[in-house]
């Protein structure tokens, strides 16, 4: 059974700094690309940044510059560094994954950043 669990999560000030992962668990056969995606209320979810099994990243233009993307496929966890958080970053942030060819999601973890 494959797990995706978020940490990293939280309260952060505007300006401050924020490091998300994403631990993949279970039956693992092959890793495919990997990514962070965020949602508010009432708005559909976006992508935030995504890193292919090769190592090409793609950001949302909005977090360009602040956020970077990576993964360490010894640990089979992909990471979100956050930088220069601002209010309009505060979302719920999930995790993809795609495993054994199939589309993975973490449950969630909040990111607050206050102004």
């Amino acid at each position: 059974q494959v797990q995706l669990v978020e940490s990293g999560g939280g309260l952060v000030q505007a300006g401050g700094s924020l490091r998300l992962s994403c631990v993949v668990s279970g039956s693992i056969f092959s890793i495919g690309a990997m990514g962070w995606y965020r949602q508010t209320p009432g708005k559909q979810r976006e992508l935030v940044a995504d890193i292919t099994s090769g190592g090409s990243t793609n950001y949302a233009e909005s977090v360009k510059g602040r956020f970077t993307i990576s993964r360490d496929n010894a640990k089979n966890t992909v990471y979100l560094q956050m930088n220069s958080l601002k209010p309009e970053d505060t979302a719920v942030y999930y995790c993809y994954a795609r495993l054994n060819g199939m589309a993975y999601w973490g449950k969630g973890t909040l990111v607050t950043a206050s102004s």
